[in-house]
């Protein structure tokens, strides 16, 4: 059973030299952008062995060299691959830690009995499967109180010089740019110190440690106590970090970014995956750093970039501007600045479609989908009940209208989402109509007690029960029917699918099995699609997008020798947070003011989402506003690039089954 399918979607085709350079030169050429050294790997797995190696070595030194070595570690997501990589190694018998000390880089304040905990966290992942002496792990002592807040942090300072300093930092860079729990505004001079931690953070907090009301303070290491030591090792794993990687390594250090900092470190190293690295000059503007090996989507983003520098059209460009920009490799390649804006310009034209479903008929040779079998039978696969409409709202009401077979799925409940303000309106509701309809009976009575008694002393992160869970199933299984009888799918192919592994009643979610992937492979074995429209938020901020992604990309996988497979095409849309490249975009769909207005209606049929948008940090937009500008965005861009004006657009990549 193949689980993970999302995470081999490889969009670009990255050479290998670009970030794995065998010689210096070409090393210190892809590099000049970069200001602090930054090593890249295809995968997590084999940047984390690589730190795992250097951290066991660097280790095996120290403790020649002085009889010990001091770590300070981190524990964020983005380590536990290291640390499982340094068990392993340790279980070879490659490296001891007998000789080891331990500092915890950072702890929340006040801890609370069975809240989140960092240093539970490290032991849990790490300390309790090596040899380390108890003894030698510090951590912050829970029981201090504001008041000897100051004096404490000097100890805890005291205490690592004391043992020679840190010899290793171990810690990721967080998504904001932070280093522990440093963030942004944090100074190059800060030091150990209590912090509050801003409402991004706490979201993020949250998800990691499923808690629902995450911690406010935290007590940190500062950036001067991290780059005091001797050896800096940081990672950061995923595309949803390519930004803050960036400004780590690429641009201006600032207390905007603390991370960035690490530059003024002369043996810090940054280690990243593919997608983490996608931003850096090296990857994603490699003409800027040395000669490319130029591919369609590579000449598409070259030129994009080169429109945006000039703000000029695709077609306006000149054999001038390729010259100034540095992109006279293309002009060799095909002659003139003429023959590669036609090229491009009409594959981005031949993107653009108002028959998502394929036109009937009509001659299909530039058309991004078929024409024909016409109607198609098409499923749109929503991990939440309001992403079909989020995503694709005014593609979804095209298939409708041009008269394809239109399932939609909602993968998982949706029901953590539902606020109890949003549950106890429909109670105050039923229990003024249910004396009229004479439905005010024992059992009713008792359900609407014991719901109001539980929100009444419920406490902060406390899991629903059952009962109220179902409840808020219900609510937005409701919400969900009404906007498809909106658009016009027809009620019975509308499916709840509700997905085991979501159902654990708390931000933090179970593993995807093979219950969850059986429920998606019966849908497809009913309907037997010719299209399917599936999330692809790979950088997804909570998680589920990703999830039921891989569910639907497992069950096809299963299902790949099926002879109406071979007749499937598979469709990735994005979500609220952010669109395609245009580079990646292979059909995009206009949709008109009226169509856009017929959209945002769609989306305010899920009223129990309106009021705040959850997990998305500091953007307090509502989904409906994230949506339709995320949509004008696209379309705007096709309009600079020369293209066909629009009110909106949204966009699909094709996603190619692995076999």
């Amino acid at each position: 059973m193949k689980t993970n399918l999302s995470s081999q979607i490889k969009l670009d085709r990255i050479p290998r030299r670009y970030y794995d350079p065998q010689g210096e030169i070409e090393l210190t050429a892809l590099t000049r952008e970069e200001k602090v050294y930054t090593r890249i790997f295809e995968t997590v797995n084999e940047g984390s062995t690589y730190l795992a190696e250097n951290i066991a070595k660097y280790i095996r030194r120290y403790v020649d060299e002085k009889g010990k070595c001091v770590l300070a570690l981190g524990a964020g997501n983005s380590t536990h691959s290291i640390y499982s990589e340094l068990i392993r190694l340790h279980n070879e018998g490659k490296v001891d830690f007998r000789n080891v000390i331990v500092y915890n880089i950072s702890e929340f304040f006040p801890l609370v009995a069975g809240g989140p905990s960092t240093m539970a966290r490290l032991n849990d992942v790490f300390l309790k499967h090596i040899d380390i002496k108890p003894e030698n792990v510090r951590t912050i002592d829970p029981s201090v109180t504001k008041e000897d807040m100051y004096e404490y942090c000097k100890a805890y300072e005291q205490s690592i010089a004391d043992e020679g300093g840190i010899d290793i930092t171990v810690c990721e860079v967080g998504s904001l740019g932070t280093l522990a729990f440093n963030e942004p505004g944090s100074a190059a001079s800060s030091l150990c110190r209590l912090v509050l931690l801003g409402s991004e953070a706490r979201h993020i907090i949250a998800k990691d440690y499923g808690c629902d009301d995450a911690p406010t303070t935290a007590i940190t290491l500062g950036i001067s106590n991290l780059l005091s030591a001797r050896r800096i090792l940081t990672m950061s794993w995923g595309e949803n970090n390519a930004s803050i990687i960036k400004k780590t390594v690429e641009e201006p250090a600032s207390s905007a970014v603390p991370a960035s900092f690490l530059q003024g470190h002369p043996h810090a190293k940054v280690v990243v995956d593919l997608p983490a690295a996608e931003d850096l000059t090296r990857i994603s503007q490699p003409w800027k750093v040395t000669s490319c090996e130029w591919n369609d989507k590579l000449i598409r983003r070259a030129i994009v970039w080169l429109c945006d520098m000039t703000k000029k059209p695709i077609l306006k460009l000149t054999d001038k501007d390729y010259n100034d920009w540095g992109l006279g490799e293309l002009l060799a390649l095909y002659g003139s600045a003429y023959n590669v804006n036609i090229k491009i310009f009409n594959d981005l034209q031949h993107t653009i479609t108002g028959w998502p479903g394929g036109k009937p008929d009509a001659d299909d040779t530039y058309r991004p989908e078929r024409a024909n079998p016409y109607p198609k039978r098409v499923i749109v696969f929503s991990p939440h009940p309001d992403d079909d409409v989020i995503s694709m709202g005014g593609t979804l009401k095209r298939l409708v209208d041009q008269k394809h077979d239109v399932h939609v799925a909602y993968e998982t409940s949706g029901n953590i989402a539902v606020g109890d303000e949003d549950m106890m309106r429909y109670f105050l509701m039923m229990d003024k109509i249910a004396p009229m309809f004479h439905f005010d009976t024992e059992g009713y009575e008792k359900l609407s007690h014991d719901v109001r008694e539980f929100v009444a002393h419920k406490k902060s992160g406390e899991m629903d029960s059952a009962e109220i869970r179902e409840i808020k199933t219900m609510i937005r299984q409701a919400e969900a029917t009404i906007a498809c009888n909106y658009i016009g799918v027809k009620p019975q192919n509308i499916h709840f699918l509700r997905l085991p592994f979501y159902e654990t009643g708390t931000i933090k979610k179970g593993e995807l099995s093979e219950a969850d992937i059986n429920r998606v492979k019966a849908l497809l074995e009913e309907v037997k699609p010719h299209q399917i429209f599936v999330a692809g938020d790979l950088a997804d901020p909570h998680g589920t997008h990703r999830v039921c992604t891989d569910a639907v990309f497992a069950a096809l996988y299963e299902l790949r020798d099926e002879t109406w497979m071979k007749d499937c095409r598979i469709w990735m849309y994005r979500g609220a947070w952010a669109e395609w490249e245009i580079d990646h975009i292979e059909m995009a769909v206009p949709i008109s003011p009226e169509e856009l207005r017929f959209k945002r209606n769609s989306i305010l049929k899920h009223q129990s989402q309106m009021e705040n948008a959850p997990f998305l940090g500091d953007d307090d937009r509502l989904f409906w506003q994230r949506a339709e500008e995320r949509n004008r965005a696209t379309a705007q861009l096709y309009e600079n690039l020369g293209l066909a004006s629009y009110e909106a657009m949204e966009a699909f990549v094709e996603y190619h089954p692995i076999s």
